[in-house]
């Protein structure tokens, strides 16, 4: 039997085309409140989708006085959205340089916590000179320099996260005693970028491990992904690449992203992207395959992405709430109508959701053993 299709919704300002602000039913400022975030998200959640990423970079999005600049926090964001919904996974962009991997680890703990196991992580390198000149630290010479940096934060964050076993709070009101110290466990990392002792100050989160992604184009993040993430956002131009790219990173789940405009028919949305297009310099071209058409044909080549291997896709809406309305008010009743896609809400953990094996803490001991 085929499995389900994934869903994810990738969270972008007022839409991912840089124009879409000056053409949004939407205040520009409304970015900047948490009551268009939480909207955006309790619509995806509504369409039943398995998850939302939120973007964010370290330093300013972009350095174009036409596009829309500034943003907020992604992590915040996703603790502003997770008491106001139930379901849906949670997953900011956080990046690993210039980052202390502690920081991150107890932001997405306590985001797992606030969300009841719906949390999730993408790690992103910040490769922009400018981006480490705002701290006044020099610019990574290597892109390898930047994800073998991502790798040990990654490591060092998961780490933290097993330094508290599940049982390690025993609040024994006789004894006193609120923790076992025997189940707080160091971690005692000491790698090229970075050193941390620990234990974490969050206890062992619902999860475990909150999910990590990242998002790959090529070699270098494509061998980072296979190492260290659970999740990888793709971005293939056609069917046999995203075979071929399925094949380079294995062991993570693999959603493929594409950048949507839909209408119920297909030479509305190209007017749609069109027009957006005449307001720049010139047409925008993204990382990932732009579709302008209708649901029926946009479920069509998700479907024949999925049997070239992919587990999902995460799709960038060009203009919000527009875009995301189409895919949660159009797309997914085609989806379903095809058998493909979920009836009802989706229960658990965002790591059971996707299949992911559950979170064994690297330094519980059997019962009954001795602790190092």
């Amino acid at each position: 039997m085929t499995s389900p299709l994934h869903l994810a919704v990738a969270l972008d300002g007022l839409g991912w085309h840089p124009a879409a602000w000056r053409t949004s039913t939407h205040d520009a400022a409304d970015v900047f409140r948490g009551d268009y975030w939480v909207r955006l998200v309790q619509e995806a959640e509504a369409g039943l989708l398995d998850l939302v990423t939120f973007e964010d970079t370290f330093g300013p999005p972009t350095d174009a006085p036409g596009e829309l600049n500034g943003r907020l926090d992604a992590v915040l964001v996703a603790s502003r959205v997770a008491p106001v919904t139930e379901h849906i996974g949670l997953v900011p962009v956080a990046t690993t340089t210039l980052t202390e991997p502690f920081h991150l680890s107890t932001a997405i703990a306590t985001l797992d916590y606030l969300s009841s196991g719906r949390a999730g992580w993408q790690a992103r390198v910040s490769a922009r000179p400018g981006e480490a000149a705002l701290l006044g630290r020099p610019a990574a010479s290597e892109l390898s320099e930047l994800f073998d940096e991502a790798a040990d934060a990654v490591e060092v964050v998961r780490r933290l996260w097993d330094s508290w076993e599940d049982d390690a709070i025993i609040r024994d009101v006789a004894t006193g005693r609120y923790i076992d110290r025997d189940r707080l466990h160091y971690i005692d990392f000491a790698g090229e970028f970075f050193t941390v002792k620990g234990p974490s100050i969050v206890p062992r989160s619902p999860q475990g491990q909150p999910v990590v992604a990242a998002l790959a184009h090529a070699a270098v993040p494509y061998e980072f992904a296979s190492r260290s993430a659970d999740l990888v956002f793709v971005t293939p131009s056609d069917a046999q690449d995203a075979a071929e790219i399925v094949r380079r990173v294995p062991g993570p789940k693999v959603f493929a992203d594409l950048v949507v405009f839909l209408d119920d028919h297909a030479p509305a949305a190209h007017e749609r992207r069109g027009r957006l297009d005449a307001l720049l310099t010139e047409p925008w071209q993204s990382d990932a395959l732009i579709f302008a058409g209708t649901p029926e044909q946009l479920a069509d080549l998700l479907l024949s992405w999925r049997d070239a291997g992919v587990d999902g896709f995460r799709l960038r809406p060009g203009a919000l709430p527009y875009d995301l309305e189409a895919i949660t008010r159009l797309l997914v009743p085609v989806l379903q109508d095809r058998g493909v896609f979920r009836t009802t809400q989706p229960t658990g953990s965002l790591r059971s959701r996707l299949g992911l094996p559950p979170a064994v803490n690297r330094y519980a001991t059997p019962e009954g053993a001795p602790v190092a």
